[in-house]
């Protein structure tokens, strides 16, 4: 009876009956009980396994709607960036075409003072030139050393309009150089404002397709967690607030695991570089034996304090001012509540590469509005290295041109950061996320 009573609960639950139909009487039967086939018995089973299947399939999409949510977000954030960077490329050149339009002033300047003067120089030799001839010299009454002194005089006459001819001609060349790179530098600003164009529309167009990504993948979650519900015989409030635990638990999981590789990494940088040390040869007077049985000496002992890793490929740089650091996160947390937009500087938006530019604006150092510039314009260091006013980066593979995220670390493991459309600047641990792959000193 006991196995009937399970097998009529599982039929009751899945058909919905609570319980009545399952082991109903049967007025027909006079009064005796009509128990559920073996037919229904079965489907009854089946639906319950099928209930669950269905409750680990909706499990597994809440999990996969977070990871297409997440690769939405990288998605815009790579295009607000790369538009970043066509900005920062644009501003270059354009400063570029304006020195090389200043040389170009400049050198057509000279050129046209340098042809004034040979005019000037042609002018007076041909108005001099008859009194400097020799013939007029030998027809005076001067004499021989006045033909001399002639001769001298037309030669030098002669070198110095030449030396001026030379001087035009120097000065024409370089200011017709100086033009072409001028209209050079100003052809390359036009192709790089369209550039800049295209990146602008293309990082729109992923902002909003990660806005829209969120909300449908938003409306999407919310079905599954009413169908969790339903499966789940609780409400839907319930099975949210489980949900909400579940993927905080995530989280924090995946948190720990990035920090415990992290750690694990470091670690296994700082045993290979004291093994390293360890294999490098003593270039000391008394490193080689003296003679057949050289006099043993106590091994040099290793130490015992962990090694701090040394930044690839120098060694750390000196640590940034104490005002600075501290003038930078104090500005970054300041602006902890708001929003995130891209391309935003201030004051009450930011992108993640304009928050840190106005940190460490406010600390007393310029970085330009780009995250790979600005990792390139600091000083690059190991994980192992990271003091308080640092810049953590994002990079999709080992390059640093693939970098598209930068947040200031604040210590203890903990950065400021403006995340993403839809999230407003935080303080939040550096491996909330995805573990960071790049770090540099400003």
């Amino acid at each position: 009876m006991h196995r009937v009573g399970l097998t009529a609960l599982a039929l009751a639950v899945v058909t919905g009956l609570g319980g009545v139909a399952a082991a109903s009487a049967n007025p027909s039967s006079g009064g005796q009980h009509d128990y559920p086939s073996q037919r229904r018995v079965h489907d009854a089973h089946v639906q319950v396994a099928q209930a669950a299947d269905d409750v680990a399939g909706i499990k597994a999409a809440l999990v996969e709607a977070d990871q297409r949510m997440q690769a939405a977000a990288v998605r815009a954030e790579q295009a607000a960036e790369r538009y970043n960077g066509a900005r920062w490329e644009l501003q270059q050149a354009r400063r570029e075409a304006r020195v090389a339009d200043r040389h170009a002033a400049i050198a057509d300047r000279d050129a046209r003072q340098q042809r004034s003067w040979y005019a000037a120089t042609v002018v007076s030799s041909y108005e001099m030139g008859p009194s400097l001839s020799p013939l007029s010299a030998v027809t005076s009454s001067a004499g021989l050393p006045a033909v001399i002194s002639k001769m001298a005089t037309l030669q030098n006459a002669q070198d110095a309009m030449d030396h001026t001819y030379d001087s035009f001609r120097a000065s024409s060349t370089l200011a017709g150089v100086a033009s072409d790179q001028a209209e050079q530098a100003r052809a390359q600003a036009e192709t790089l404002a369209a550039q800049a164009r295209e990146a602008r529309d293309q990082a729109t167009s992923a902002a909003n397709a990660a806005d829209s990504a969120t909300q449908s993948i938003a409306a999407e979650k919310s079905r599954l967690i009413q169908r969790l519900a339903r499966l789940q015989h609780v409400s839907v409030a319930l099975a949210e607030q489980r949900q909400a635990g579940i993927e905080q638990a995530a989280r924090e999981a995946a948190q720990q695991a990035a920090e415990q590789a992290a750690q694990e990494a470091d670690q296994a940088q700082q045993e290979q570089q004291q093994a390293d040390q360890n294999d490098q040869p003593s270039t000391g007077p008394d490193s080689g034996p003296t003679g057949p049985n050289p006099p043993t000496s106590a091994p040099t002992p290793v130490p015992t304090e962990p090694t701090p890793s040394a930044p690839p490929p120098a060694d750390p740089a000196p640590p940034a001012p104490a005002s600075g650091a501290s003038a930078a996160i104090a500005f970054a947390r300041h602006q902890i509540g708001d929003p995130y937009v891209w391309g935003a500087t201030g004051p009450d938006a930011w992108d993640c590469s304009g928050l840190t530019m106005g940190a460490w604006r406010a600390g007393g150092i310029s970085l330009p509005h780009y995250s790979v510039a600005q990792y390139s314009q600091s000083t690059p260091i190991s994980r192992g290295s990271l003091r308080p006013g640092d810049l953590v980066f994002w990079g999709s593979s080992s390059s640093p041109s693939s970098i598209y995220h930068v947040a200031l670390y604040v210590g203890n493991g903990m950065i400021v950061q403006a995340p993403r459309t839809g999230r407003d600047v935080e303080e939040v641990s550096m491996y909330y996320w995805i573990s960071p792959n790049f770090f540099a000193r400003p």
